[in-house]
């Protein structure tokens, strides 16, 4: 090799350690600013400190000769993994577990594994319980109904088949403490939840609307949906006070409708999208080699639904109510623009895409 480009490289290799070392002792800074604002009682972010920032690093890019947008995107990662951390401490500072114990019915899924790390981090004591096995670290049973009725939270994250017939065991057994569920649908057991509601149970239902894999819930929301225990549901919002999360309360009988939009519909989006270029006969390599910007962005999506749960996705689609008629809107109009292609109808093309404009734009 040149040594001159030898030289180069070394260079470029210590910048780049120097660069790390430096986010290292950013992130330490910052959280000695987190642990600030929590004693001072100042929430975890400030926008407007957020803004002065991504501002001045802007300004300094231009300064120093690269585009601002690489700062940008530089520091708005660094926010964002400070941001993190501050939430995860705060979470564990001011965690509602004090050593309670808490179950988790269903604990080796993915988002049944993220509640056993979240009230994990509160400080509560938890014990998994599944048939597929053990989270290391976790006490264990294969079996919830062998454990004791001690628990002060109890997460119901089986799948959406099993929901009911878990609720209806414990209401059968009436175990106490907080109950609630965090199911993407809610019709096949709504009736569950308002039966073991009237009877007295602390039960609400929640869901999040966010993967296995969020570190940050900051933008993220927690649907509550009050099954007719206020007192219920107010307990579970506590367990996420502490956090950045956007907190939503919903009727119950709202969020599937809701739902049918929310999932099912970009769900089936993206699953016809992989459907066709799977059965094109195309090559992924040789299309993203010339992909443009919304095939990438299309496709990095689509790739993230295709890694899911097959049978999760089914049960979103199949058991809603209202999926039906949200899968025949979605028919009607890719047949819509196919007739408007067929017939060369521009106007009407310009038409439909004008008023999705105009749609979107209200949105934002």
């Amino acid at each position: 090799m040149d040594q001159d480009l030898a030289a180069l490289r070394a260079q470029l290799s210590a910048i780049d350690r120097r660069i790390l070392e430096l986010v290292g002792e950013r992130q330490r800074i910052s959280g000695e600013i987190g642990a600030r604002k929590r004693a001072s009682g100042y929430p975890t972010r400030d926008f407007a400190r957020e803004k002065q920032v991504l501002d001045a690093g802007r300004a300094a890019a231009a300064e120093f000769g690269f585009p601002p947008a690489v700062a940008e995107q530089l520091l708005g990662l660094l926010i964002r993994s400070s941001l993190a951390n501050q939430e995860q401490a705060r979470v564990r500072a001011e965690g509602q577990g004090r050593g309670l114990p808490a179950l988790v019915i269903g604990g080796t899924g993915k988002m049944g594994r993220w509640f056993v790390e979240f009230l994990q981090s509160q400080g509560y004591a938890v014990t998994v319980a599944d048939p597929a096995g053990a989270v290391p670290g976790f006490a264990w049973a294969p079996d919830w109904r062998d454990t004791p009725d001690d628990f002060a939270v109890t997460v119901v994250a089986a799948p959406i088949a099993a929901t009911g017939e878990v609720l209806r065991e414990i209401g059968a057994r009436r175990r106490r403490g907080l109950i609630f569920d965090i199911g993407s649908l809610k019709s096949p057991f709504a009736a569950d939840l308002e039966s073991l509601a009237a009877a007295g149970l602390q039960v609400t239902s929640l869901h999040p609307m966010f993967g296995p894999d969020t570190d940050l819930l900051s933008g993220r929301h927690v649907l509550f949906l009050d099954a007719g225990s206020p007192a219920a549901t107010a307990e579970a919002r506590q367990l996420f006070n502490s956090t950045l999360a956007i907190q939503t309360e919903m009727p119950l009988a709202e969020h599937d409708r809701l739902m049918a939009w929310i999932l099912g519909l970009s769900h089936a989006v993206n699953i016809a999208f992989f459907s066709v270029l799977a059965g094109s006969g195309e090559s992924v390599p040789r299309l993203a080699e010339i992909s443009s910007t919304t095939f990438d962005a299309q496709l990095q999506v689509a790739a993230r639904v295709a890694e899911e749960s097959p049978e999760l996705y089914f049960s979103i689609q199949a058991d809603n109510p209202h999926g039906a008629a949200v899968l025949g809107e979605l028919g009607t109009a890719v047949g819509r623009i196919a007739g408007l292609v067929r017939d060369r109808d521009e106007a009407g093309f310009v038409q439909l895409m004008r008023r999705g404009r105009e749609y979107l734009a209200r949105r934002r």
